[in-house]
């Protein structure tokens, strides 16, 4: 289940296109028989009220390092900028990372 942070500096509109993200990096991080669905992807929206960021939307992916995922890492992580630029123009300077590791869970 991946798990997706935006940081953001006053900007909410990006919170109006969450489902269609989710549905995005679904489709982004699916790899080989393994279909990730938008339900299985967690996106958490944080303002922030100080400090110094390098953008004004700043995104960290969080998923396990599937073979896949490590060969595309930048190409997921421009495609991502790129998709949220073109759905909310008014974003400005967009960063995104792609941090892979081996994952436990519980449920």
């Amino acid at each position: 289940m991946p798990t997706v942070n935006i940081y953001s500096k006053g900007n909410n509109k990006i919170q109006d296109i969450l489902p269609d993200l989710k549905k995005y990096l679904a489709e982004k991080l699916t790899c080989g028989d393994m279909k990730l669905v938008p339900e299985e992807v967690s996106i958490r929206f944080i303002n922030i009220d100080g400090g110094e960021m390098i953008a004004n939307i700043e995104v960290e992916i969080n998923a396990h390092a599937f073979t896949e995922r490590v060969k595309n890492q930048d190409k997921i992580c421009v495609d991502v900028m790129n998709f949220l630029k073109e759905k909310v123009p008014t974003l400005g300077e967009v960063r995104v990372w792609l941090q892979l590791s081996e994952l436990g869970h519980s449920w």
